[in-house]
């Protein structure tokens, strides 16, 4: 078999999970410790796709070490290592991420230094979003920290759909909105950046007061008329992440296969957007559901929801940030490979503390981990 064809058969078996299979047709082409840097970066794949992250490691650090300028690769260690919770390289690999062939496009071109951590009395930071609106609602807490940090005059730079939300937030002296032209400013840094300005450790988290972020009360009033007829376990419920996400196969699901959480005394709230938000219409049989997604206008509605029920079971998506930010009780549903940020073998979660983490063991096999939430719903609703 040509070196194409034993990477285009490895591709193939990583996109559907198969990494034994994958490491199986790889691994002796390597056995003497040689060979092309394209299968040493795929034997790694198939190694972190068996959820052997550890073992993965060296073989990223190989690749790192052997080609610096392959920012691919940096990428690659900087998610593994923030994984394993290894936060000083992690970071500082993490710098990378604009500098992937898809991400150049998007960043941002600041022609004025990135601040490195120190304090700045008396100069102006302008502190800006980036990515995705869970990295941005995960991100916000540093705001306030690096205010302390750097004792200068904070503007905070958000997207329009968050403005609102991160207006009622501490930490900062102006805020701008993205588009617009910011006030005059000494030092800039974007909101991800600020773990490795600060130095962020594991043990720092989660850094700031609990909940950082609230919902409008007039809005909260507004849900709770709205939820208020029905009785027994409140559930915000969401299944599907946004389709042209990355990873979006590997993190979604059907709301069919979401059937086992049905039980009496449970009602949930769909606030899924999107294609899949339809599907709450027809929901399985056995359980109770009400479509909310059409009356959600914005962030605030979500975050009022958020605050007016019992819980948030949800894959991994943005409301699930929002709901850890605002302290609110959410379970997340996660792949076995997941997003850096939900660490390895833990339940819980650093960044916040009422999360609750079921995690997949084999890959694909959702019903085992929707066994274990139906379990736990049941257990949580004869507490209620």
């Amino acid at each position: 078999m040509t070196l194409a064809a034993v990477e285009e058969r490895a591709r193939s078996l990583l996109a559907s999970g198969r990494g034994a299979e994958a490491e199986a047709i790889i691994a002796p082409l390597l056995a003497d410790g040689t060979g092309p840097v394209s299968l040493w970066a795929l034997l790694a794949q198939a190694l972190r796709v068996q959820g052997r992250v550890l073992d993965a490691k060296p073989i990223q650090e190989m690749l790192v070490d052997a080609l610096p300028g392959q920012y691919s690769a940096r990428f690659d260690l900087s998610e593994t290592l923030l994984l394993l919770g290894e936060f000083d390289r992690g970071w500082r690999e993490y710098r990378f991420r604009y500098s992937l062939a898809h991400t150049a496009a998007i960043e941002r071109k600041v022609q004025r230094p990135r601040w490195d951590g120190r304090p700045i009395p008396g100069q102006t930071l302008l502190i800006h979003d980036e990515q995705g609106y869970g990295d941005t609602f995960q991100f916000m807490r540093m705001v306030a920290w690096a205010k302390e940090r750097s004792q200068a005059n904070v503007v905070l730079e958000i997207n329009h759909d968050m403005a609102s939300i991160a207006s009622r937030m501490k930490g900062f002296d102006a805020i701008t909105l993205r588009g617009q032209l910011p006030p005059p400013f000494h030092t800039h840094c974007e909101m991800m950046s600020l773990p490795a300005a600060m130095r962020l450790q594991l043990a720092d988290l989660p850094g700031t007061p609990m909940p950082y972020l609230s919902a409008l009360p007039e809005r909260r009033a507004v849900w709770r008329a709205r939820l208020a007829p029905y009785a027994g376990l409140k559930v915000a419920f969401l299944w599907a992440g946004r389709p042209t996400h990355f990873n979006d196969a590997n993190r979604s699901m059907s709301l069919a296969a979401l059937a086992p959480l049905g039980q009496e005394g449970v009602t949930f709230f769909s606030i899924q957007k999107g294609p899949t938000e339809g599907d709450a219409l027809s929901p399985p049989h056995g359980m109770e559901m009400v479509s909310l997604s059409p009356e959600i206008a914005d962030f605030e509605d979500t975050a009022a929801i958020l605050s007016e029920v019992d819980l948030l079971i949800s894959i991994d998506s943005s409301p699930v940030h929002l709901a850890g930010a605002l302290g609110v009780p959410v379970w997340v549903m996660l792949p076995m490979l997941p997003d850096w940020r939900w660490l390895l073998g833990r339940e819980d979660s650093p960044w916040y503390p009422s999360a609750r983490l079921f995690r997949q063991t084999e890959w694909g096999r959702w019903d085992q981990v929707i066994a274990q939430v139906a379990a736990a719903l049941a257990e949580r609703k004869s507490l209620a």
